[in-house]
């Protein structure tokens, strides 16, 4: 019998999903909804192995949208008879340490979080609201990012800052990136044939948000995220680092707002801010000085992470490269864990640059420290997660 869980990432302007046959571990359809609320909007819904339907029409909001992917089902299949919904969830703050089925309290307690995350969480909300008037009756299942990261220790999580800070206002570091943590650490350590309870890993995940995080047998030990996802690794338009009296610099001399710093920083920092563009695949295209500059930055500051976090873990079994950068550039791994030889940490040029996909060493064969390529799935990760809720094992 089939156990279908409908995944649903709701961003901004857009709806991103996939039906996944936990039975099976196939992915009947999967689909996405853009420009929400703007002019050229667009569902694109794929079924089976023939073209995809295709739906060019202005949708309002994300009740709209979501109304659409409904008639794409009942259109192009398959049936949609789904045993819960999972949603990914950007900020939980200190109260998700795991994933949680949504009743009207959770709800109110993501809006609560609002303020920790601003542009994601109140469109989470959104996404959750419409899909319980579209399946009254079908568990809904919340999956946090920040909760695989909520293991971090307080020597990890706590700022040097004023301790009404910390515990009026709940300044602290979160971390991101969860899912796809959760999802990789699992996966390398079957790749290696090894428990996660005995490893030590450094997840990079890059793409246009980038992470690097300590996992100590399955467990987030420190990880580059702060409070929002703007500290850490260069990003594709995130700063990552700086000094945190930027801020007050610019106001003095500039009399810059709160709000445009965050935005300069935020949106229009990063290798967008180096280079002209956030694109790592037009970057790697060009060849003039602002590029070099932009890419020796970038994988100048994962290097200095990875360095951080072998002192900080004392021995690493592997270094696992995900997302969107990570999985794809052969180049940024390579130039990455450059000068990293002492370590233990060694690239194989044919092996990193051999074209193919899937799970895959990099490194030499019999490395002391295992480089490893894991895509990540967070969607499976969510419908995982959503199914041990509903469906508890012994």
């Amino acid at each position: 019998m089939a156990r279908h869980i409908l995944v649903l990432n709701t961003g901004s302007s857009s709806i991103k999903y996939e039906l996944v046959d936990m039975t099976t571990r196939t992915r009947p359809a999967r689909g996405l909804v853009e420009r929400i609320g703007e002019e050229g909007g667009r569902l694109t819904h794929h079924a089976g192995g023939g073209r995809p339907y295709e739906r060019r029409a202005r949708f309002p909001g994300h009740r709209e949208g979501l109304a659409a992917v409904m008639e794409a089902f009942e259109a192009a299949g398959p049936e949609l008879n789904p045993v819960a919904v999972g949603h990914r969830v950007v900020h939980g703050g200190n109260r998700f340490t795991e994933a949680v089925l949504i009743d009207d309290g959770v709800l109110r307690a993501i809006e609560e979080l609002a303020p920790l995350a601003p542009l994601h969480n109140p469109i989470n909300v959104a996404g959750i609201e419409v899909a319980r008037g579209a399946f009254p009756g079908v568990p809904q299942v919340a999956v946090f990012d920040t909760a695989f990261q909520l293991t971090l220790p307080p020597e990890a999580y706590t700022y040097a800052v004023p301790r009404d800070w910390r515990e009026r206002l709940g300044v602290r570091r979160f971390g991101f990136h969860g899912t796809s943590c959760a999802y990789v650490s699992r996966r390398a350590a079957a790749f290696l044939g090894r428990d996660l309870a005995t490893l030590n890993l450094i997840v990079l995940h890059l793409g246009n948000g980038a992470s690097a995080t300590a996992v100590s047998g399955g467990r987030s030990v420190d990880t580059s995220m702060g409070m929002t996802p703007l500290e850490g690794l260069v990003m594709g338009t995130r700063s990552g680092d700086v000094d945190p009296a930027l801020a007050g610099y610019l106001a003095r001399v500039d009399g810059m707002d709160a709000q445009r710093v965050e935005a300069g920083l935020d949106r229009h920092g990063g290798l967008l801010a180096l280079a002209g563009t956030g694109d790592m695949r037009k970057l790697r295209a060009r060849d003039d000085d602002e590029a070099r500059l932009a890419l020796e930055i970038y994988t100048r500051r994962v290097r200095k992470y990875v360095g951080a976090y072998y002192a900080l873990l004392g021995q690493v079994d592997a270094i696992v490269f995900t997302g969107g950068v990570g999985e794809n550039d052969a180049a940024t791994r390579a130039e990455s864990l450059a000068g990293l030889d002492r370590l233990g940490i060694v690239v194989d040029p044919p092996r990193n640059e051999a074209a193919g996909a899937g799970e895959r060493a990099v490194s030499p064969a019999g490395g002391e420290v295992a480089v490893l390529v894991i895509p990540t799935d967070e969607e499976w990760e969510i419908a995982r997660q959503a199914l041990a809720l509903i469906e508890p094992g012994p």
